[in-house]
């Protein structure tokens, strides 16, 4: 026993030893955490200024999620794109400009591969690591994997300034500079600097798409038919399906917690060859996909996936109609979680959208004709090969986002404000996917959350929005989980700029050091001089989407009818796109569902006499031809065909239709509707003005 217990304490003491041999410091200029798509970019930028690097990645793959499915680029304005970030895409180009980079298809069989382009904005998720792989070994950035931060204790600080960080393995990085490329802001958040999670109330920064938006819930992605949310249908005291919260929802405008849904960008394949069957997977339970089979038996037949199409036969597969990939109000506690439940988080989103595709593709209640479309698809076997041909990325739409001295808001994107420090553009619109789940006054289920809003044009960034407070962290920098809010982050969280923001605050590090000041003292003038010789786009000084004539209802003479006097049938989707409406926005049937969508727009007058009726649409080229629409007036009812590609002639958005007369009490209503529409039909407001007789 004695010398069992002897033997025992020596390899105690020689693993002791062991372990302090493994663990080190290192010192770099930079230390950038996350080798995401804009820590790649930062670290690159690094180099090129002549400065030490380490990569610290918590996982094995680098890119992010742009090696992680998200193959389609949401770019917008793409001439905005510049620097390290165009290079990516170029270099994108000049791989499929290769004939052996075509496998499965021949490249003018691929419409978004086009020879004259110098860049290329759809891929294949390998060739993105690939890719971001050379740039590393190029440049010779250290690239350290597998490698967590200690989120308990592992920042080291003197004053305001980070000195170092260490990750779970005990090995410490110093720095004199530091980057939190993550998309959880894990390094910012240990570093004791100030951040949000979850929607501000509109009223926190005079925005209007922020906080509650039931308003809002118009697009597609909700509900369309009415489905019960209750385990037995009809009582509500058998408690709610899986997916569905019981709680007040909250009212329009107001600020929560609730995060957008995240997901999965899955790689499919409908090669035969180069395809593998959607797994069933280990815990599989059909009672997640309840609300699925309800909405099929209650008549939408939509298929509830956007399969864009990527080279070879590929897809960036994304979310889609009332029930999909997102796994909404299942994320909330991600953000602040600790790494164990952030994995069974992911884990539990893995089961979801695995079992959400076995039972696309094999429910006998899911109709054959969904089945019949899901029978061509399974997921990439060249893909993801060591994990199962599944993305290693899940999508973290938002985390953790930072409040700095300077918050980019729904005012900047719309260039109300516009910032005098830009460090790169975005352009996207305010988008935000679902937030939650939720049982109507009525009864029914209904999904809240997803906004789709055009900022009209290229906005600019702020150097302000990716510094933290000076207080707070004197040599850290933010490119990511910048200073924004809620719905201005749904604009700028698009990789291409996370690829902008890391090579500007890469520069502005490098600037930094230089100078040996800190990152909120670096001169505007020079940074920005800087950028620009690196190609990096400030300012957009080419042409602005057509600005928007004031159409304020209040402001228009007779009677307009606006959303408050619509009844939608059918899905009728909002835009603010193309210039010429009413409102904030006006509505179309995305030229689908034909012959079965219809706008009613109710008219009601104060006094019997006789109006010239007008309609209202912004033209625009993909416009239907024949829209036919309806005029119930006093007298009966009357029939026009409008052409809608042609630009209305009256302040060049509103169309007489005629005169006709109306009297108070009395049913009345213009309806517009997309029988045998040849484009998109749209449906704006509806001005009555009394005519003098």
């Amino acid at each position: 026993m004695l010398r069992q217990f002897l033997t025992g304490v020596v390899f105690f003491l020689i693993g002791q030893t062991a372990a302090s041999a493994v663990a080190e410091t290192r010192e770099f200029d930079v230390v950038v955490y996350g080798g995401t798509s804009a820590g790649i970019a930062a670290a690159v930028q690094v180099r090129r200024m002549g400065k030490t690097v380490v990569v610290i990645e918590p996982g094995r793959h680098l890119g992010g999620l742009t090696s992680g499915g998200l193959g389609w680029t949401d770019s917008g304005n793409k001439g905005v794109i510049g620097g390290f970030a165009r290079e990516f895409y170029q270099r994108i180009k000049r791989h499929y400009d290769q004939p052996d980079a075509w496998v499965h298809q021949r490249a003018e069989q691929y419409d978004r591969y086009r020879p004259a382009d110098d860049a290329m904005w759809t891929f294949e998720p390998h060739v993105a690591e690939r890719i971001y792989e050379q740039f590393v070994r190029e440049h010779d950035v250290v690239v350290v994997r597998d490698a967590r931060l200690n989120r308990t204790n592992g920042v080291s600080k003197q004053g305001a300034r980070v000195v170092a960080m260490e990750v779970e393995s005990g090995d410490v990085y110093r720095g004199k500079m530091f980057i939190d490329a993550t998309y959880e802001g894990d390094l910012m958040a240990a570093a004791g600097v100030s951040y949000m999670v979850g929607r501000e109330a509109n009223s926190q920064y005079d925005e209007t798409l922020n906080g509650v938006q039931k308003g809002q819930n118009t697009h597609m992605h909700r509900f369309t038919v009415q489905v019960d949310p209750y385990v037995v249908p009809g009582d509500p005291t058998s408690g709610l399906v899986t997916g569905v919260h019981g709680e007040d929802p909250g009212q329009d405008g107001d600020g929560d917690q609730r995060l957008q849904a995240y997901c999965f960008r899955m790689c499919m394949s409908n090669v035969p060859e180069n395809s593998v069957p959607f797994p069933k997977p280990a815990g599989y339970d059909e009672r997640h996909y309840e609300l699925l089979l309800r909405n099929y038996e209650a008549g939408d037949l939509r298929l509830p996936l956007k399969p864009d199409m990527m080279p070879n036969g590929k897809t960036d597969t994304n979310n889609n109609c009332a029930f999909s990939t997102d796994n909404i109000g299942m994320n909330y506690d991600y953000p602040e979680a600790d790494y164990a439940r952030r994995a069974a988080i992911i884990k539990e989103h893995q089961i979801y959208q695995q079992g959400l595709m076995w039972t696309l593709a094999n429910h006998p209640r899911v109709p054959p004709s969904i089945r019949d479309k899901m029978a061509k698809w399974g997921l990439a076997k060249d893909e993801f090969l060591d994990n199962g041909n599944w993305p290693h990325q899940i999508y973290v739409r938002e985390a953790r986002r930072m409040v700095s001295d300077f918050v980019m808001t729904e005012r900047d994107c719309r260039r109300i404000r516009v910032a005098g420090d830009s460090i790169g553009m975005g352009s996207y619109n305010m988008d935000s996917h679902n937030v939650q789940r939720y049982v109507t006054s009525e009864g029914w289920v209904q999904n809240e959350g997803d906004v789709q809003v055009s900022p009209g044009g290229a906005y600019l960034i702020s150097y302000r929005s990716i510094v933290p407070k000076l207080a707070e962290a004197e040599n850290l920098l933010v490119p990511v989980c910048l200073s924004s809010s809620h719905i201005a982050y749904g604009s700028i969280r698009m990789e291409p700029v996370f690829m902008v923001l890391g090579q500007s605050a890469a520069t502005a590090a490098s600037l930094a050091i230089d100078r040996d000041i800190t990152v909120q003292a670096v001169p505007y003038e020079t940074l920005q001089e800087r950028l620009l010789a690196d190609k990096q786009v400030l300012t957009w000084v080419g042409p602005q989407p057509a600005a928007r004539v004031s159409l304020e209802p209040s402001r228009l003479p007779g009677l307009v009818f606006d959303d408050e006097a619509m009844t939608r049938t059918g899905v009728w989707l909002q835009s603010s796109a193309s210039p010429g409406f009413v409102g904030p926005h006006y509505w179309h049937d995305n030229h689908e569902g034909i012959g079965e969508k219809s706008v009613r727009f109710k008219i009601m007058v104060p006094a019997a006499g006789d109006y010239e009726v007008r309609i209202s649409y912004p033209a625009n080229s993909n416009r239907a031809t024949n829209v036919d629409v309806t005029i119930k007036h006093a007298l009966g009812t009357a029939s026009r065909r409008v052409n809608q590609r042609k630009t209305a002639p009256i302040l060049n958005s509103f169309l007489a239709l005629g005169e006709f007369r109306f009297e108070p009490g009395q049913a009345a209503w213009v309806e517009i509707k997309n029988d045998r529409a040849d484009g998109h039909v749209i449906a704006d407001a509806v001005q009555l003005l009394p005519l003098d007789k």
